[in-house]
């Protein structure tokens, strides 16, 4: 992975937390439904599928509710 690819990685999981943050106070289900959903209706496609191939790469650095949340994005063929 090159340096600009790393430096967007990391803004994107940078990003996931932020809204995993955001929904943090929210029952576990709703959370990850409401990851997902932003995810998918704010991202543009580009970045979905980027934070997608991280996840599908391991991961590395996302909080567990947001794995969960691409988790189902992937499952449901919502990139």
């Amino acid at each position: 992975m090159t340096d600009t690819h790393s430096a967007r990685a990391e803004k994107l999981i940078h990003m996931s937390n932020q809204i995993s943050t955001f929904f943090r106070s929210y029952p576990h289900e709703k959370a990850v439904t409401g990851i997902a959903e932003h995810i998918h209706q704010f991202w543009d496609r580009r970045m979905r599928e980027a934070i997608l191939a991280h996840r599908a790469g391991g991961g590395e650095g996302l909080e567990p509710i947001v794995i969960e949340a691409l988790d189902r994005m992937s499952g449901a063929g919502k990139n």
